[in-house]
Order: C-alpha cells, then structure tokens, then sequence
C-alpha cells in the first residue's frame, strides 16, 4: 500500500501492520534466500479497484531474477498486458474472474497458465473487492465449475480466517480443493512456524504447487531459507 510492504491481519484494512523496508529490497532478499517466485498484492488496487502501485512493481521486477506473480485491482485485459509488459510473469485474477466468466475465459485462452486465478475464501464463501464482500458462491463449487468450463487452473487458495494469524493453515479446506480433477493449488494463510510447513508436506499431494507466507517472515517468526531447506529435504526422501 503506498508503495510500502504492509500486512493486514484477515484481510482488515484497519488492522494493518506497515514495514519500512522498501518492497524491491524485500523481494530481494527473499532471492537470496531461496525463492523461486515472489508474491505481490497491490492492496490499493484490491480495494479501489484499479492498479495504484505498478511504479513499485516495476521496480521489484528490476530488483529480481525470479519469478513474479502479481494480483490485487486487476480487472481489466489493459491492466493483464501491462503487467506482462513490465515482465511479470503471472497475473492473479479474483473478483473480476468470479463477476466475468467471460473475461477469464478470455484471459486464459490468450495467456494459458500465466493466469492464476484467486480464490479467496471466508467461511467457505468465496470474498472479493478486497475482501469487502461475502458472496453466496462456494468457493469448492466455483473451482470446480471453472475446471469444468476451462479446463486444468492453478489457483490460489486463500482462508481469510487464517490470513495473518499465524494459526496454521485450513488443511482441511485444502484438502477438499486439492481433490479437485486438474485443480493445481498454492496455499495461503495461516502459516507460521515450520511445523505448518511440515502439515502443509504431510498432505502428501503433488497438486499443491505452493506456499505464500507473509506476515510471519516480516515478524521473524519463520525463516525462509529454513522452510525452503524443509521442502527440498521433503522432496529428497520422496
């Protein structure tokens, strides 16, 4: 938000906790620690509907080597191509995806898996316009609807519940969206400590692809380079 790295406790723009350290810096030491792709949220944009921050990640682009996923305010085909232009390579589409079939239907024909689709989740209920507002869809029932329609997605799954709260992630929400035919998943919320990690590898199911942690490495709470040495432990004794 402002161009600064901010977390927000379940999605409450009221209950923000903001971080100095300029969002390009950030990015760059989660390289360094051993991220293969970083997660950014224009929150301004989630909100206002429409991009406030694209300076600000722009600069994170130039900043990395990796890869980078972008979501937050995106709800128009203008706003997917700039964003490719500025050499992101993902675009996460959530409100806009759920209120214009249509337009995700389009999006994914011209772009394919560079398209993520946000599936963020209250209670089950599927939030959108920042979190704002509840609606009446299921978020199990839209995925598989979308897989249906669209064929194999990648989506992020997020529990608001959880967001920020160090709790531990809905593991079992996540295993209900991960027994979903061609669904490949990213988890977020809830993740604190390596013994979440652990839970999240104890799923034992290839079609989670991923993690977002947030909060929980601004606090110091988790170490990226520890979590990511886990993973790649995990994926050895497999």
């Amino acid at each position: 938000m402002g161009g600064t790295c901010v977390r927000l406790e379940q999605g409450d723009a009221a209950r923000q906790t903001r971080y100095s350290v300029p969002a390009p810096d950030v990015a760059q030491a989660y390289e360094a620690a051993g991220a293969r792709r970083i997660h950014v949220v224009d929150l301004d944009g989630a909100f206002e509907g429409a991009p406030k921050n694209l300076a600000t990640i722009q600069k994170i682009r130039e900043a990395c080597t990796v890869e980078i996923e972008v979501g937050g305010g995106i709800r128009d085909a203008t706003t997917v191509q700039t964003l490719f232009d500025l050499g992101i390579d993902y675009v996460i589409l959530g409100t806009k995806a759920l209120e214009d079939p249509a337009f995700l239907t389009d999006m994914v024909a011209k772009y394919g898996s560079r398209i993520i689709v946000g599936a963020d989740a209250r209670n089950g209920m599927l939030a959108t316009r920042g979190w704002t507002h509840t609606s009446a869809v299921r978020a199990t029932d839209y995925l598989r609807e979308l897989v249906a329609r669209l064929g194999p997605l990648t989506v992020i799954y997020t529990d608001i519940a959880r967001d920020g709260t160090f709790t531990s992630p809905n593991y079992d929400a996540l295993r209900e969206v991960l027994a979903i035919p061609k669904l490949e998943v990213i988890a977020s919320g809830g993740v604190g400590s390596l013994d979440d990690i652990r839970g999240l590898l104890a799923l034992n199911n290839e079609k989670l692809r991923g993690v977002i942690v947030g909060k929980a490495l601004y606090d110091g709470r988790l170490s990226l380079a520890d979590a990511i040495a886990l993973i790649h432990s995990h994926r050895k004794e497999k």
